[in-house]
């Protein structure tokens, strides 16, 4: 790797470049020059896309450097008619990516050992049904299938969980999303307005409003040369540590439930409307719609609801504590938390798992502290780290954050800054022929905003990646060998989205 590592660019998170300034390579040396700088577990691969050339597609490769703090880019172009072999066959990080890939773009790969769309049955690009997509199978008399889905609870998009089981006991679990294929990443090519555009963000994802209306935000305001002022930042990072303390309590709620710890279920489902409450309050909505905007906010933060948010948290606090505390300390629910859905660190970094899940084994993946932006440079964030990477410890780290963000916001509101002037960027011209990354650690974490912009600075290329795109697979690895039942209680201490993974 040491030669071929001249052949990259750095940037910091939030930064535009030039796309002539990205090197492009020969395939072969691009792939392993990649796959090499996320084997040592201090880089991990945040975004691997293709972006139309010509006849050719420009492969475009963006590896987070979590030492350094920077942000890796490199990119190889290829002709879209021609096998080619794969990266994740040299790392297993690539792997969804380069699924998406050959979805989209019919690109093959010789070697990849799982090829198949990510989202849409072979052949097909907009079914009515699952019935032609090629889940894996396995002939035994011991053995059966059963098969979750494809409707699935309340309001969030459909799924599909199709077990492997002998007897009680999971042996595989493929797990296929994407019914719908939103377009969402067209839409934002589409759509020219700067408002259209934010509020397609905050649509990516309802549970993650603020997360990807920040990543938005700052890409498009990179790309326009634009620097938030210490207020804007204020806003946002406020926004997003309100989000993972409302999203971690109600998550806290459903893995009480799954556990029949019905005082907990519901107390954490209770002190979850509080926190909701105060931001529909401060922004006229309970997710954070309308919050986070690019140039501008249309809610500066005050005093007064500084002295609210304090009152909030005063009565919210002690309440909490009690029931956290209770319920980690509980018998029973340690009997069903430990050793329940067990992930090793090694495991994490073959797959490129982001979030509590990495967290959970001990990696140090989190945006606020590996490349932070905004507000969160002016002070040291301390990532939760466990090592079991069980159930447990993606719980228990959900309350050691709960806890985390409470003290963070508590010190903020001490000193508000100064509103800063809102400033109008729906007209302000964009870098032309450039690439632009936006890192966000959203409550469920690390979200990629990237987008490469055409000659007279439109938007010609938009991609999104939520952290679910990085977990889904270490959902399926860790019940493997579990017994079925203990699927649910998996499934939420991963918490992932279907949404944000059809696009």
């Amino acid at each position: 790797m040491t030669d071929k590592i001249k052949d990259i660019v750095r940037i910091k998170n939030c930064e535009t470049v030039k796309l002539d300034r990205i090197p492009i390579l020969q395939y072969a040396d691009f792939i392993e020059l990649n796959s090499s700088l996320v084997k040592d577990g201090m880089r991990h691969l945040s975004h691997y896309f293709a972006a139309p050339a010509g006849k050719n597609l420009r492969i475009i490769s963006i590896v987070a450097d979590d030492a350094a703090g920077d942000i890796i880019c490199s990119s190889s172009l290829v002709p879209n008619d021609r096998p080619l072999s794969s990266a994740t066959a040299l790392h297993q990080s690539f792997h969804p990516f380069e699924r998406d890939i050959h979805e989209k773009y019919g690109l093959h790969y010789t070697d990849h050992p799982w090829l198949k769309p990510l989202r849409f049955p072979a052949g097909i690009k907009h079914p009515k049904d699952m019935t032609e997509y090629p889940f894996y199978s396995y002939e035994g008399e011991d053995l059966h299938e059963v098969g979750v889905g494809p409707i699935h609870a309340g309001v969030i998009e459909p799924g599909h969980f199709r077990f492997i089981c002998n007897g009680e006991k999971v042996l595989h679990l493929e797990i296929q999303l994407g019914y719908q294929h939103r377009g969402v990443e067209e839409l934002f090519i589409k759509k020219k307005s700067l408002l259209e555009r934010v509020i397609l963000s905050e649509s990516i994802a309802g549970d993650t409003t603020n997360g990807n209306a920040a990543a938005f935000s700052q890409l498009y305001e990179s790309l326009c040369g634009f620097r938030p002022g210490e207020h804007l930042s204020f806003v946002r990072t406020l926004a997003l540590e309100l989000e993972r303390m409302a999203i971690h309590t109600g998550d806290l709620s459903a893995l009480a439930g799954d556990v029949a710890y019905q005082l907990g279920n519901a107390v954490f489902g209770r002190l979850r409307t509080p926190i909701i409450n105060y931001t529909q309050s401060w922004g006229g909505n309970r997710l954070g719609r309308g919050l986070i905007r690019p140039g501008r906010t249309n809610f500066p933060y005050t005093s007064e609801l500084a002295e609210s948010l304090v009152k909030i948290f005063n009565e919210y606090e002690p309440h909490y504590t009690e029931m956290a505390d209770t319920l980690f300390a509980r018998p029973s629910v340690q009997a069903r938390f430990e050793k329940t859905g067990i992930l090793s660190k090694e495991d994490i970094l073959a797959m490129g798992t982001v979030g509590t899940p990495a967290r959970s084994t001990g990696v140090k993946r989190d945006i606020r502290s590996t490349h932070p932006h905004g507000y969160y440079l002016s002070f040291k964030h301390e990532p939760v780290l466990l090592p079991q990477g069980d159930v447990y410890a993606r719980a228990y780290i959900r309350d050691r954050e709960i806890r985390q963000s409470m003290s963070l916001i508590r010190k903020m509101i001490t000193a508000i800054p100064a509103v800063d002037k809102n400033v109008d960027l729906s007209e302000k011209k964009c870098a032309s022929e450039s690439l632009s990354v936006s890192l966000v650690e959203g409550w469920r974490g690390e979200i990629c905003h990237a987008a490469i912009t055409d000659k007279n600075g439109n938007i010609a290329l938009y991609k999104i990646k939520d952290p679910s795109m990085h977990n889904w697979f270490a959902l399926a690895m860790a019940v493997r060998g579990e017994e079925i039942s203990d699927f649910p209680l998996c499934n939420k201490s991963f918490n992932l989205s279907y949404c944000g993974h059809d696009l």
